[in-house]
């Protein structure tokens, strides 16, 4: 068995009904290019050959009675695919408001947790004879750089599919599962002995962070956005179990174009982006709040060489400048913010040994999003940020799957704590593509915010300096 760390626990048991802690992602393939044609059988038979070297697909979850502490995994001594990979068609005409709104109905779905946590749904009966492939996985078992590592694995670089590599990664070896009852003894016991020295590690690291912190909170020349202090959009109601998909597309070289006309970096322009979207939504709507509204950018922890599974992630908070008009001087406001909060995070990691979620029972986590949700507390506590902004770069080649070209990845993250809406960014060959997960109560039409990404591209584009 191996337990699960204090961070992918609390994906665990922070999920309700309303926050469905699975991230997924959707691939958008060109089935023509398959040597010998391509089809749903292949694509399994594909994905069966390489369970062993996945180990996150062959994972079952073993959760500690009561929350007592956090649960484990243990090796799936057989993986039925016929519960996880799935086969369904698109209703006519198969265009990108069928897929969205068939995206969405698969995405609301709660991940059977009696079984390795991941599914795989093949779509037929998009236009042009394509096929799309939405992977569900959940949070605890992978963040963005290890998803992005893994989608490596499932795919290849021709059409031709790679042969098994006979490598079993990271097998657990096979033991006992224990009982109920000796899971609530371990419990007790880790509780006894780690907990006092984990609690006193964790206060002399907060200390210590507290302390690397406050010469950059002191200092006015560099403002810091701090969370819990953005202003309450339609953006931040606690989100229903149900959900809804839009995409959209810029072109890399366009970006990077900018940024180099700015001299900023390329994820601020994906936050002047999405910002910029987001704004154009609100004034549409006429909801548009006169503070500047924030984002909260999760951050990789990883070192180069990391491929563990788990969550190895941190986050900063950063102004999406939204209260300015001009595109230009909103971008600047945005670099010189996540340029902030950047120096904020790396004054703090000199000293991150633990997070909160080591020190905390589980069982208590989860006591809190069930009180969190049931009381409706998103309505009257002040949003902790207006959206979960994530970057993910990919790979800038060719990639393929059961020998079908893969023309486009959209990722989509999870709703959560009063946030509907959620935007995902993964970079894929010659360009950037933006999954955006809303809830359809809060957000209905989210394929107006999905527009705005590329207008907001062209303004940028329009209001840059001058070369030299």
């Amino acid at each position: 068995m191996r337990q699960l760390s204090g961070q992918d626990a609390a994906f665990i048991y922070g999920e309700t009904p309303n926050w469905h802690m699975h991230v997924s992602g959707l691939i958008i393939v060109d089935p023509s290019t398959a040597p010998d044609g391509w089809s749903f059988k292949r694509f399994r038979e594909l994905l069966i050959e390489r369970l062993p070297e996945i180990p996150q697909l062959r994972w079952r979850l073993i959760e500690t009675p009561l929350g007592l502490d956090r649960p484990h995994w243990v090796e799936a001594e057989h993986v039925n695919v016929d519960f996880h990979i799935h086969r369904v068609g698109l209703p006519a005409p198969g265009g990108q408001a069928e897929l969205s709104e068939l995206v969405g109905r698969l995405i609301a779905r709660q991940l059977d947790r009696s079984r390795p946590l991941w599914e795989a749904w093949v779509i037929e009966g998009l236009e042009g004879g394509k096929v799309a492939i939405l992977q569900k996985m959940h949070h605890a078992t992978i963040d963005g750089v290890s998803g992005a590592g893994l989608a490596e694995v499932l795919l290849d670089l021709t059409p031709e599919p790679r042969g098994p590599t006979g490598i079993e990664k990271d097998r657990l070896e096979y033991e006992r599962v224990p009982s109920d009852i000796e899971l609530v003894g371990r419990a007790i016991a880790n509780t006894a002995w780690k907990t006092p020295f984990r609690l006193v590690r964790f206060m002399n690291q907060s200390i210590r962070q507290a302390a690397a912190a406050m010469p950059v909170l002191t200092d006015r020349d560099k403002p810091l956005s701090l969370p819990m202090t953005a202003p309450r959009t339609v953006f931040n109601t606690d989100p229903s179990p149900r959900r809804k998909f839009a995409s959209a597309r810029i072109e890399l070289e366009r970006v990077k174009a900018v940024k180099d006309a700015y001299g900023v970096k390329l994820n601020d322009v994906i936050l002047a982006v999405c910002s910029s979207a987001m704004r154009r939504y609100l004034v549409l709507h006429d909801a548009a709040p006169s503070a500047t509204m924030l984002a909260q950018v999760p951050v990789s922890l990883r070192v180069s060489d990391d491929d563990s599974v788990g969550n190895k992630v941190g986050s900063m908070t950063v102004s999406l400048g939204s209260d300015i008009e001009d595109p230009a001087e909103r971008l600047r406001v945005i670099n010189q913010s996540s340029t902030n909060a950047k120096e904020m995070r790396t004054a703090m990691a000199a000293h991150q040994i633990m997070g909160m979620t080591e020190t905390t029972p589980p069982g208590l986590l989860a006591l809190a999003a069930r009180m969190y949700t049931r009381n409706k507390l998103a309505d009257v506590t002040p949003p902790a940020s207006n959206v979960v902004i994530s970057n993910v770069p990919g790979p800038t080649f060719d990639l393929y799957v059961a020998g079908g070209r893969v023309e486009a990845m959209y990722p989509m993250g999870p709703l959560l704590m009063g946030m509907s809406l959620n935007i995902t960014v993964f970079s894929f060959g010659d360009s950037i593509d933006f999954g955006l997960m809303v809830c359809p109560e809060a957000v209905p039409d989210p394929e107006v915010l999905a527009e705005g990404i590329a207008i907001a591209l062209d303004e940028l584009e329009a209001a840059a300096p001058s070369p030299g």
